[in-house]
């Protein structure tokens, strides 16, 4: 099957899709986008988190014709130019970053959470987060970064 689809702002058009792939394995595998990680396959653990259609999704669980005539950002997507997103600008300076296996689910849905809650709490971060596991920073770190994100948001408002 042929795919057509927005990704990162650009059409793109994949050919020889298989009914069961999944849109993780086609963005990784296919389109060469490597940031959505594939570490569990059973959205367990949000490391392939992406947007589609603008709204946080495990991409394991997505099949990769669902994507067809919609709207996909991945971790990559949230850059401008060579200019990290605030959101992967604070992982960073946090030192939120370890392996880096969980960083780019953690960094979409931490994104979308300030997106929609300029000011969260602990508890709402921690809620938003839920579904991503980390098994290196031990969160404090993370926290960290999606709090001086938001900071930052609210300071440039």
């Amino acid at each position: 099957m042929r795919v057509t689809f927005d990704v990162n702002g650009a059409t793109e058009t994949v050919d020889d899709v298989w009914e069961g792939e999944s849109l993780l394995y086609m963005l990784r595998e296919r389109m060469g986008l490597p940031g959505s990680k594939n570490a569990c396959e059973q959205g367990e653990c949000g490391s392939c988190t992406v947007y589609l259609n603008g709204t946080p999704v495990c991409s394991c669980l997505v099949a990769a014709g669902q994507a067809e005539g919609c709207s996909v950002r991945t971790v990559e997507g949230l850059t401008k130019g060579a200019q990290l997103d605030p959101m992967q600008e604070a992982f960073v300076e946090a030192g939120a970053v370890q392996c880096g296996f969980c960083t780019p689910g953690l960094i979409v849905q931490a994104h979308d959470l300030i997106e929609h809650n300029a000011d969260p709490s602990d508890a709402e971060i921690r809620e938003a987060l839920a579904g991503n596991l980390c098994r290196c920073t031990g969160y404090e770190k993370i926290l960290d970064a999606v709090r001086l994100a938001a900071q930052r948001k609210a300071a440039a408002r």
